[in-house]
Formats: C-alpha cells, sequence, structure tokens
C-alpha cells in the first residue's frame, strides 16, 4: 500500500492508462487510509471502491484516470453529506452536485470523500468547525491552516491523492502552505461556482490541493470553463498543459515593499527561507527586483468589511425554514429565525455577520463597505500596475509557520493576520500559487506567485521550474 500512497496522482493515473494499476486498487487503498485517519480531516467518507458506491467506472482512458479526490465540505454533493462544517445544516444531502465536482468525475476522479473545514469557509485554522478542528500531519499539536485546511491535511498525510477546496482570502493557499503542499487560487471567474455554498460571492473561487504542480496543473485544466449556471464564470482563453518549464530565464519577479517590511510580522525563519528561494529563482535565471503596491497595506482592513457583508446576505438563507437545523417552531417566525441561528451558527461565522450587517446599514454604508470598495479597486489597480513590468508578484504564502491548536482563537485579530499575504491578491481577482520551498524548525513553508488574469499556464510552469530545484520532501507526513 506505501507504494501506491506515494505515487503522485499524475503518476497513478498514467500507471492506470497503462493498466498496471487498478483503479478500484488505489480507490480502496485510499478509502481504508482515510476511513481510519486520526487527524479528523474527513467528515464523510465513500463506503466502497467506484464500482459499488454509485461512481461510474471505465475511468482508465479519461483525463484524471480513476484517480479519486477528496472534496471540501463546502461543495454540493447529490445524496452526500454536504454541512460546510456547520451545525445549522449538518446531514444536510443536497439533490443536485456542484460543477466542479461534476467535472472532475465524469473527467475520471470518483469522489473520495468530503473534508472539514472552517465553518462557511470562515476562519484561516480548522478550529472553527462544528465537527472538530483538523490536525496537522507535521505536528497533531498544530493547525492545518484554513478554511481548507481538511483538504490540505489529506493530501500532506497521504490519505487522499489529491483534493479541491475553495480560496476567499487564501482559504486554498495558507493552509497548503501550512501542510506543505501545493495550493492553486485561480483567477477569479475561473471555475464556477454553481454548488459552492456561499461564503463570500465576488471572492470565492474553486482551487486544487496536490502533492505537486503537475497534479495542480492536470486537476485544474479539468476545473475551468463557463457554466451557464454561474454568471461570473467565463471561457478559460488557453489550455493548460502539463507544466514542463526547467528554468525561468526572461522571468521578472517583483518583491513587494509593502508586504515585506519589517512590520510585516514575518517569521526570521521564514524570511529566511524566503530569501533562499528568491536565490534559486536567480540561479534559474530569473531578475528579481522590488516593486510597489502602495495600497496592499489596506486590503486586509478591505477584506473584513466586504466579504462579512457579502457573507450576511448569503447566510441569510439559513434561517430554519427548508432545510437543516429548526430550533423551536411553535412560536411566532421571528423567534424561530432567532433561536435558529442562535443555535446553529458558530462564534466566528456570527462575528462576521454581525460585521457585515453593521458595514451595510444604512447609517455606514458609505463610511465602511463603499470605501472599503473603493480601497478594492485601487488595490486592483496597484497590481494592473505592476504586471507591467513584473511577470509574478512573489511572497511569502503565510507570515508564519503552523501554530499551535488554540494559540489564536480568543484573539480574532491575531487569526486574521494569517491572511496578510493572500488577501491582496484575492481582492485582486488575480491567480496565485503556493509551492512548498523547505522547513522552518521542521515546519512546512510556502512560497507564493501570483500573476494576472488568466496566467495560470505560465504561473504554473514558473512554480514547477522552482519546485524542481527546492526539491522539497514531503514524505515524513505521510508516515
Amino acid at each position: 500500500m506505501s507504494e501506491l500512497i506515494d505515487l503522485t496522482a499524475a503518476a497513478a493515473a498514467e500507471r492506470i492508462r497503462a493498466r498496471e494499476l487498478d483503479p478500484v486498487e488505489l480507490f480502496e487503498a485510499y478509502r481504508e487510509r482515510a476511513a481510519a485517519n486520526d487527524l479528523n480531516a474527513f467528515t464523510w467518507v465513500a463506503d466502497g471502491p467506484p464500482s459499488s458506491n454509485g461512481n461510474a467506472g471505465g475511468h482508465a482512458d479519461k483525463p484524471l484516470g480513476g484517480v479519486p479526490v477528496a472534496v471540501k465540505d463546502l461543495f454540493c454533493t447529490e445524496g452526500v453529506p454536504s454541512q460546510a462544517g456547520s451545525k445549522i445544516i449538518e446531514d444536510y444531502r443536497p439533490p443536485y452536485t456542484a460543477t466542479v465536482v461534476a467535472k472532475l468525475a465524469k473527467a475520471g476522479a470518483p469522489l473520495l470523500g468530503k473534508t472539514n473545514q472552517d465553518e462557511f469557509a470562515m476562519g484561516s485554522s480548522n478550529e472553527n468547525s462544528a465537527f472538530g478542528p483538523v490536525l496537522n500531519p507535521w505536528d497533531r499539536g498544530r493547525v492545518p491552516g484554513g478554511s481548507s485546511g481538511g483538504s490540505a491535511a489529506a493530501v500532506a498525510a497521504g490519505v487522499a491523492p489529491w483534493a479541491i477546496g475553495t480560496d476567499t482570502g487564501g482559504s486554498i493557499r495558507q493552509p497548503a502552505a501550512l501542510c506543505g503542499i501545493v495550493g492553486l487560487k485561480p483567477t477569479y471567474g475561473a471555475c464556477s461556482r454553481y454548488g459552492m455554498i456561499a461564503f463570500a460571492s465576488s471572492l470565492d473561487q474553486a482551487g486544487p490541493l496536490t502533492r505537486d504542480v503537475t497534479d495542480a496543473a492536470l486537476m485544474f485544466a479539468q476545473m475551468i470553463g463557463h457554466d451557464r449556471r454561474d454568471s461570473t464564470s467565463l471561457e478559460f482563453p488557453e489550455e493548460i498543459g502539463v507544466p514542463r518549464a526547467e528554468d525561468l530565464k526572461g522571468i521578472r519577479l517583483g518583491v513587494p515593499e509593502e508586504l515585506m517590511g519589517e512590520g510585516s510580522g514575518i517569521e526570521p525563519g521564514v524570511r529566511d527561507n524566503y530569501n533562499a528561494t528568491i536565490a534559486l529563482a536567480e540561479g534559474l535565471g530569473a531578475t528579481v527586483e522590488p516593486c510597489r503596491l502602495p495600497h496592499a497595506p489596506h486590503a486586509l482592513s478591505a477584506y473584513y468589511l466586504i466579504a462579512p457583508a457579502e457573507a450576511s446576505a448569503n447566510l441569510a438563507r439559513f434561517d430554519g425554514v427548508r432545510y437543516g437545523l429548526r430550533v423551536g417552531g411553535d412560536e411566532d417566525l421571528v423567534t424561530m429565525y432567532r433561536r435558529t441561528r442562535e443555535a446553529g451558527f458558530g462564534p466566528e461565522v456570527k462575528r462576521r455577520i454581525m460585521l457585515g450587517t453593521y458595514a451595510l446599514s444604512s447609517g455606514y454604508y458609505d463610511a465602511y463597505y463603499g470605501t472599503a470598495q473603493k480601497v478594492r479597486t485601487k488595490i486592483a489597480e496597484d497590481f494592473s500596475v505592476a504586471f507591467e513590468r513584473f511577470d509574478f508578484i512573489v511572497t511569502p504564502t503565510s507570515p508564519w509557520t503552523a501554530f499551535e491548536l488554540g494559540s489564536k482563537t480568543t484573539d480574532p485579530l491575531a487569526m486574521y493576520l494569517n491572511d496578510f499575504m493572500t488577501v491582496p491578491m484575492s481582492l485582486a481577482g488575480t491567480p496565485a500559487i503556493s509551492i512548498p520551498s523547505g522547513l522552518s524548525e521542521g515546519l512546512p513553508v510556502g512560497f507564493q506567485l501570483a500573476g494576472p488574469a488568466f496566467s495560470e499556464g505560465r504561473l504554473l510552469d514558473a512554480a514547477y521550474a522552482l519546485e524542481r530545484a527546492i526539491g522539497f520532501d514531503g514524505s515524513e507526513a505521510r508516515k
């Protein structure tokens, strides 16, 4: 079994296509590991291989070759619990499947299980789940990051070959960094949001979490494209192929002064690792120079007004009337709403709903929400100007490595600072990828590359060249 688990998804798919590996054997190997995992990474695991759990067989000749996928619990999956990490829709089984999940299944990736997450994707540590925290496979006393922490931990620990997550302000990239895997946040609109339970609709985007860059490219190629059921989705302008770049000659990398200054809170070990990775990039032929993102320091403030405002509207649908938890019902309707939401939502979700409702209130709309949207526009303009000179902007993915469970739960501001490096790209709608760049005191560090809209092909190529030069070995987490 260990031989199968050590295969990347692309390598496993190739062996299946060559008829050297039975996809049912691969599925069962991962299903057994997923069911027995002690990381609390899954909220539901399939009860059998594709031939017996309702997934169609005959995957060998499909692009993803029958390699099973773990899916964040934020995605609707027909007849399977889709709970968004929340008590308010515990055991909700939707009558339809999210577009990106259906696309992966059609391409030959059967559903392995649903992964744990921060409630409604609100969090950076996976401690906000109604189903308990996820543990980091590198150190079970530490967080895996969030909100896609279950997906990241599952891939890092070898209990899933690859997974999908969602990224609103860093929820793919940050857990990928803390768990030592690859995480890609696509351009906003590259992947359909249909069937993804909404947090902040102008920011949410689906993306892959994988063991290496090749796997990320393989999965991403099957996720993209316009969906008539999501008006924000777009036709991707180019095909995504297998990354093959061997160097970074001719590539210009920008180091944003506003994010890398002494006041950024970057841990010394993370900064040292970042500097070493920059040196590797220069050795591969890249030109590295400082760049400016003047409004980036205001990104977190703008994000924590815009995202909660959208969440307060999106989560209004969870009222105990049509589906999910209902508390009471004999009294008047307003009391039933209040009691249901009080019992069903966790503290962080309640905090963000209140913040968002306040920001949208008539007396404060212009002062808070309106101003935040203006800042967002300025941030997007900053990136556009920077990309006229640079191919990619590079930062550490997270200012620090995985922190201890419970160490930041009583300080929301400290928790929000996890997203300092990732939120600017989310507000700008640009693609960004995190790759593992080494260890600091035995814990993974992530290196983030961000590019212009729809530059994922070049972004994956550059990440692949760097990945080869870094030579990160994540096998320790799979033991």
